[in-house]
């Protein structure tokens, strides 16, 4: 754990002892999290998958190849009822 020592003025001060205590927290508590705040806003969206990745957080996987266009689709669901079909056309703007 590291520690930051940092200068602020008195009114600022005061104003985060008062929330702080007002949420019933400390004041290290209240900072750290406005920190982590700033810092997830300028998080790519790259970093934000790849840091979710190493905290376990999200599972990813690779696909076995291409997915099937709507012709392969329909061809692969011949048979299973008219919802799939009928989804299908809907997509397609056939509905």
């Amino acid at each position: 754990m590291k520690q930051l020592i940092t200068r602020i003025d008195d009114e600022l001060h005061a104003r985060l002892k008062a929330l702080a205590e007002a949420q019933g927290r400390s004041m290290n508590d209240l900072v750290t999290e406005a920190l982590r705040g700033i810092v997830a806003k300028t998080e790519t969206a790259v970093e934000r998958r790849s840091r979710l990745v190493a905290e376990g957080k999200l599972i990813t996987f690779e696909p076995e190849g291409e997915a099937p266009g709507h012709d392969a689709l329909e061809e692969r669901s011949r048979g299973w009822g008219t919802a799939v079909s009928e989804a299908l056309d809907w997509t397609r703007g056939e509905w």
